[in-house]
C-alpha cells in the first residue's frame, strides 16, 4: 500500500453512535479499485460549534406546522421566499407573522455532500442546519465542519498555519512527516496584520494549535423565533447547549462546553445566553459576526419608509415601504429589539431645514420616550393606523408599547455584558457597503397651500401625524392637501385629466446612508463591544469588503472566524 499515491487516498472519521462507541460507515467499491482508505479515530474530547443565524435568518412555520418563512435555495438565491411575500401586503403579513402564531421550522433543505465529521444527510438534520437559511448560511458551515474536522488532528499538517521551520524543504528532509514542536510563533494566512487601529491580532502559537488538537468539532446550528423576543430566544440556545453536550458526553466522548459563532441578532441573543443561570460556564468563548451591538438605525428607518429604496428585492420580502414594516414589526418584540438603544449615540435621529441646517437631533437622552412611543409626533416610530390595516388582525397600541417596554429591559439586561471569551468582527467598508449611522430627515419648500398661515420649521416639526400626508414611502408632506386632478370636456377633444397635485407647507425625506458599516449595521455600533466590554473582548476586526446578510461568505470573515475559534479552543477545558 506504500507505493498508492497520496492524492488517491480515502479516509473517513469515525463518529460516535448513540451509545458513544467510534463507528466508521463505509460503502464497498468494485474489486478494480486499489486506492487505500484511512481510517481515522478522532480526539475523545468535543467541543462542538453552535452557530446562532440573525434575525429572518431561521425558517419558521405555523404552530401546525406550514412552512411560511423558508429560506431555501434556488440558483443561490431565497426566490420561492421573496415570491411568496412579494404579494403580501401589510394586512398578510401581520396576519401571518405573529410570534404566538408561529415557531423554528426544522425542514428546511440541507447540503447533499458529506463533510468533515458528517457522512449522512440525516446527520444535518440532527444538528439543526435545516433549521437556518439555506441560502444564507450553508456555505460557511459546510466550510467551517470541513476545515476543522477535515484536515485530521496533526496541526502540523493543517493549511492555515505555518512557520519557516515547517513550511522549507528541510522539515521532510529526514524522510518523515513535519512536526509541530511547544513554543513557537506561528503565521495564518489570510489573517489581517492589523485587527483595528491600534491593535494588532494576538498571534497564533503552536501551543494553541496543539491544544486544540485535542478536540473534535462538530458544527451545528440552533434557529430561534426572530419574531419573539431574544431572551425567549436565549431560553432556546440554552437547552440547545445543554442538549448538545449531553449528546457529545456519551460512551468515551466527553464533552463540557461548546464555542458559540452568531450573525447579527443571534449575537444579542448568545450574550443574554451566556447571562443565564451556569450558561457562561458551558460556553468555552463567542464569535460575534457583524452583530449591532447597541442597536441599528436603520430598524427605525424602516418602520418609516420600508426598505424598497435600499434593495429592491430585499424589499420586496422584508417590505417595500413602512406600513408593510411597521405591521410586522410592532408585534415582534425581536425585530424591535434591533432599534437603537439607550447606548447608540444621542442625537441619531436628525431633522435638517431647506437649507441643510440641523434643527432638532434626538434622542437626548431616551430613545424609547422620546422617539419610539411618540405618537403625537410625525417622526415618531410608528404611526398608530398602521398597526390596523385592513383585512389584517390588528394589535392595540398598549400592546405595541409593551414590546417597546421588552426592548428597553432586554437592553438594559445585556448592555455592556459580553462572555470573557469574546472575539468580535464587523463591517467598516463605503461604497455599497456604507450605513445608516444616523437618520437625516431633510426638508424641502413645498407647493404652498391655498390657505393656512405660514409655519415656521420648528412649528411643523411639532406636526402630527394626522398633520402630514404618509403612505409609507419616503416622502411626507407637512400640511396643505392632495387636490386630485379633474377631468373636462374639451370642445372636440374628448377627455382629458389634470395631474393630481401635493400641497404642502415642506416635503421631508429620509437621506440616504451615511457612515461605515456593511449596509446594516454601522461600524459605530458593530465596534461597540470594545468600548464596553472590558477584558472581556479579546479581539476585535474592522473589516471591509462585504454586505451584512452574506458577510460568513466573505474569506477574510472566515479567516478571522478560524482564527477566534483556534483561540478559544486553547483555553477551553478538557474534561
Amino acid at each position: 500500500m506504500s507505493s498508492v499515491p497520496k492524492d488517491s487516498e480515502r479516509t473517513q472519521q469515525a463518529s460516535p453512535d448513540k451509545s458513544g462507541t467510534p463507528t466508521f460507515n463505509w460503502q464497498l467499491t468494485h474489486t478494480s479499485v486499489f486506492d487505500t482508505v484511512k481510517l481515522i479515530m478522532p480526539p475523545s474530547q468535543v467541543l462542538p460549534i453552535v452557530f446562532v443565524p440573525g434575525i429572518m435568518g431561521t425558517n419558521l412555520c405555523t404552530n401546525s406546522g406550514k412552512p411560511i418563512w423558508l429560506l431555501n435555495s434556488t440558483g443561490g438565491q431565497p426566490i420561492g421566499l421573496a415570491w411568496e411575500w412579494a404579494r403580501k401586503g401589510p394586512a398578510g403579513r401581520q396576519t401571518i407573522l405573529h410570534p404566538k402564531r408561529t415557531r423554528v421550522y426544522s425542514g428546511g433543505d440541507v447540503p447533499g455532500r458529506p463533510a468533515g465529521t458528517i457522512q449522512n444527510v440525516k446527520d444535518f438534520v440532527l444538528r439543526g442546519w435545516g433549521e437556518v437559511g439555506q441560502t444564507s448560511y450553508h456555505e460557511f458551515l459546510h466550510w467551517l465542519e470541513q476545515k476543522l474536522n477535515g484536515e485530521g488532528f496533526d496541526p502540523a499538517n493543517w493549511s492555515d498555519f505555518f512557520y519557516a521551520s515547517v513550511s522549507s524543504p528541510s522539515a521532510s528532509a529526514t524522510g518523515g512527516p513535519p512536526k509541530l514542536f511547544p513554543g513557537i510563533v506561528m503565521e495564518m494566512a489570510g489573517l489581517p496584520s492589523a485587527a483595528e487601529r491600534g491593535h494588532k491580532p494576538d498571534p497564533i502559537t503552536s501551543d494553541d494549535l496543539l491544544q486544540r488538537a485535542k478536540f473534535r468539532f462538530p458544527v451545528y446550528a440552533c434557529g430561534y423565533n426572530w419574531l419573539e423576543s431574544n431572551a425567549l430566544a436565549a431560553d432556546r440556545l440554552k437547552d440547545r447547549v445543554q442538549d448538545i453536550i449531553a449528546e457529545n458526553n456519551v460512551g468515551r466522548f466527553r464533552c463540557c462546553q461548546v464555542i458559540l459563532v452568531t450573525h447579527s441578532m443571534g449575537g444579542l441573543v448568545a450574550r443574554a445566553c451566556a447571562q443565564l443561570a451556569g450558561m457562561e460556564a458551558k460556553i468555552a468563548g463567542i464569535v460575534h459576526g457583524v452583530m449591532p451591538a447597541v442597536g441599528a438605525a436603520v430598524a427605525y428607518r424602516r418602520c418609516k419608509v420600508g426598505m424598497g429604496d435600499e434593495d429592491f428585492a430585499a424589499g420586496l420580502v422584508i417590505g417595500s415601504n413602512g406600513v408593510e414594516v411597521t405591521a410586522v414589526f410592532a408585534q415582534a418584540p425581536g425585530a424591535l429589539q434591533l432599534l437603537p438603544s439607550g447606548n447608540y449615540i444621542h442625537g441619531w435621529l436628525k431633522v435638517h431645514d431647506e437649507h441643510g441646517k440641523l434643527i432638532a437631533g434626538l434622542p437626548k437622552s431616551d430613545p424609547y420616550t422620546e422617539i419610539y412611543l411618540r405618537k403625537d409626533r410625525w417622526w415618531g416610530l410608528v404611526r398608530e393606523e398602521w398597526l390596523n390595516p385592513i383585512g389584517g388582525r390588528p394589535i392595540p397600541w398598549n400592546e405595541f408599547a409593551d414590546n417597546i417596554a421588552l426592548a428597553k429591559n432586554f437592553h438594559g439586561e445585556i448592555a455592556g455584558k459580553y462572555h470573557p471569551n469574546t472575539f468580535v468582527f464587523y463591517g467598516a467598508g463605503e461604497g455599497s457597503q456604507a450605513s445608516f449611522e444616523t437618520i437625516r430627515w431633510s426638508m424641502k419648500i413645498g407647493s404652498q397651500p391655498a390657505s393656512g398661515s405660514v409655519l415656521t420649521n420648528l412649528e411643523m416639526l411639532d406636526f402630527s401625524h394626522q398633520q402630514v400626508r404618509e403612505d409609507g414611502k419616503n416622502t411626507i408632506y407637512l400640511g396643505g392637501e392632495k387636490k386630485f386632478g379633474q377631468q373636462s370636456d374639451q370642445a372636440g377633444f374628448g377627455d382629458s385629466s389634470l395631474p393630481d397635485v401635493e400641497t404642502s407647507f415642506r416635503q421631508v425625506r429620509c437621506d440616504k446612508q451615511d457612515g461605515r458599516g456593511d449596509g446594516t449595521v454601522p461600524a459605530s455600533s458593530g465596534m461597540f463591544p470594545r468600548a464596553s466590554g472590558g477584558p472581556s473582548i479579546r479581539q476585535q476586526f474592522r473589516l471591509e469588503g462585504f454586505s451584512h446578510e452574506p458577510a460568513f461568505k466573505n474569506a477574510t470573515a472566515q479567516r478571522v472566524t478560524h482564527y477566534a475559534i483556534t483561540k478559544i479552543a486553547a483555553r477551553a477545558r478538557v474534561s
